[in-house]
């Protein structure tokens, strides 16, 4: 039988790593589109901070999910999802090939192992009775409760971790099953794509590094403070939130100046680029690039497609 596997093209690396522009130069090359896998380009105004692609670096090919959703709205994982998913069908059903890129992990993930979430129902009542046991009883006494239907999910969180708690209890109160089980379930159906995973990644990590401070200072010339200071003022406390935002806020209120805030930034971005690394590198499958030490990315990047047959099943 034919393999009906819808096939996708997934770049991964930190911030800064050069990831967008490999995604469009690939997507440009196999007639593909991109499908942005990045949990703040996803919002409206704030194309800077998130470094979303200008029309330039696009290259003329179609990018997906980003710059839709009120920088105030609430967005899930859930959402994120559904949407990729939907995108993907979308661009496979024109003929052309899908290019998943980003740099939240918890996204990519998500979606290639086709995680299904359990239907977002909840209770405000019982929601509001825990909240008043935790204050009552402390957390520890949620975690023990948790842990006599769902030990593993109990197991796995940290008492300082409220929100989850409740949500786990809430889930098996409102389903009957436990959490545990419902991400058991979640993964059983089979992803309906045949991937290749493509990672960016430096020998010497000091190389990102430099990269990093360039980005920053380029963002700088783009206008990010003026970016930051409408974030501020906005409704709605997400893009306020952001990296490269909120390290502005001190500044911007006057009670610290700008080499400050931006030497802040740069920092928050080296640890951010390193918990994304740490994340991608447990991703099974990766074929990894060391940016720093190939001749030619996108020359190498290419015949790892190539080479993985993915484009077979391109109508």
């Amino acid at each position: 039988a034919k393999n009906e596997k819808i096939p996708l093209l997934v770049i991964v690396g930190s911030t800064a790593s050069g990831k967008t522009e490999l995604a469009a130069r690939l997507a440009r090359e196999f007639s593909g589109e991109v499908i942005s896998a990045d949990s703040m380009q996803i919002y409206k105004g704030m194309p800077v901070a998130t470094a979303a692609p200008t029309e330039a670096e696009t290259l003329g090919v179609p990018h997906h999910l980003i710059g839709f959703a009120a920088p105030g709205a609430a967005f899930s994982v859930a959402d994120y999802v559904r949407l990729a998913h939907e995108k993907i069908r979308e661009v496979h059903g024109r003929g052309r090939l899908p290019v998943l890129a980003g740099g939240t992990g918890l996204y990519v993930s998500s979606v290639l192992s086709n995680v299904a979430f359990p239907a977002q129902r909840s209770d405000a009542a019982l929601r509001e009775s825990l909240r008043e046991q935790a204050e009552r009883e402390g957390a520890g006494s949620l975690l023990e409760r948790l842990a006599k239907f769902d030990p593993e999910t109990a197991a796995r969180l940290h008492p300082n971790d409220l929100g989850r708690i409740i949500r786990a209890i809430e889930i098996y109160e409102l389903t009957g099953v436990p959490m545990t089980r419902h991400l058991l379930e979640s993964k059983k159906t089979p992803p309906p794509y045949e991937s290749r995973i493509i990672g960016i990644t430096f020998r010497d990590r000091q190389k990102l590094y430099a990269r990093i401070d360039a980005r920053v200072s380029r963002m700088l010339e783009n206008g990010l403070l003026d970016e930051a200071r409408r974030a501020l003022e906005a409704p709605g406390k997400t893009a306020a939130q952001a990296l490269g935002h909120k390290e502005f806020a001190k500044y911007l209120r006057g009670g610290q100046d700008l080499h400050e805030a931006v030497e802040t930034l740069k920092r928050e971005t080296r640890r951010y680029a390193k918990r994304q690394l740490t994340w991608f590198s447990k991703l099974p499958g990766v074929y990894w690039i060391e940016r720093d030490a190939a001749e030619d990315v996108y020359a190498a990047a290419k015949g790892i497609v190539l080479e993985s047959g993915i484009l077979s099943n391109i109508k």
